[in-house]
């Protein structure tokens, strides 16, 4: 799962330096995937294999449909999005998200099962090291200094789709910031909570059995209380996005569909690339 998400945040990283990450993505997978299973030997040209099998996947099914989805929301952005766009747009990533993780984990399943003990328990230390990073870049501070953080988090990313925001929208965004609750020690013990299945299902070799729908279901098993901040965040966010729309100037939206237009177009140029 963590390669996808490698290969997402590729194709997702920005519009002009995105041909060339993409189209050389695997180098930096393949470093991530002997960053933590240290692979060696026969298992880096099976990976290699396997690599070249998703992304061949992955441009020709998968990329044809964000470009399609990016057209959509751009459409929807210029005229103005009312509640069930927004639900259909996060319904619309969150199937293309599921359809590429089982995709990458039917490719990869029958490597990771053969991993040695020792490169399980390399993996497992990774691990370790990421939580590490994840409390120090989202446990560490007091309350108001998270939960500015994430104001900041969120002003970035909406000036990137919409320009410079006003005063009155920054305040909207300020109450978003307010009202949701901030969650991340349930998100920390899920995390947790995940690696220790994947770990389990790997040193009892059943990846080719069970990872691919593993790893589409990851919000599945979650903690009540985790599930109802997720709940509760997606609402006030959905709040939020619906009246920054009433507040949108012309040019405002139109740089947002623009961008969106963009990628649209570089999805498509990707997807008929060899």
């Amino acid at each position: 799962m963590r390669l996808l998400l490698v290969l997402l945040a590729l194709v997702l990283h920005g519009c002009s330096p995105t041909r060339l990450a993409y189209n050389n993505a695997d180098m930096l997978i393949r470093w991530e995937a002997n960053s933590y299973f240290d692979l060696a030997g026969e298992q880096s040209e099976e990976f290699d294999r396997m690599l070249a099998s998703f992304q061949g996947w992955h441009r020709k099914r998968a990329l044809p449909q964000y470009a399609a989805l990016a057209e959509e929301a751009a459409a929807r952005l210029a005229r103005g999005y009312k509640r069930e766009d927004i639900d259909w747009g996060y319904d619309a990533v969150q199937a293309q998200v599921r359809e590429s993780l089982g995709a990458a984990a039917a490719e990869a399943a029958g490597l990771l099962d053969r991993l040695s003990p020792e490169q399980l328990g390399h993996f497992e230390q990774r691990l370790a090291e990421d939580n590490r990073r994840f409390a120090k870049e989202h446990l560490r501070g007091t309350m108001e200094e998270r939960q500015e953080r994430r104001l900041q988090r969120n002003v970035e990313r909406l000036e990137d789709w919409f320009g410079p925001l006003s005063e009155v929208q920054l305040e909207r965004v300020r109450r978003y910031g307010a009202r949701a609750p901030l969650y991340d020690e349930l998100r920390d013990r899920d995390r947790k909570r995940r690696q220790a299945e994947l770990l389990a299902m790997l040193r009892s070799r059943e990846a080719r059995a069970r990872l691919a729908r593993w790893a589409q279901e990851w919000d599945r098993g979650r903690e009540p209380a985790y599930e109802r901040a997720v709940g509760a965040t997606r609402a006030e966010y959905t709040n939020m996005l619906l009246d920054l729309n009433r507040t949108l100037s012309a040019e405002q939206r139109e740089h947002g569909a623009r961008r969106l237009r963009r990628y649209a177009a570089l999805f498509s140029e990707l997807s008929r690339e060899q």
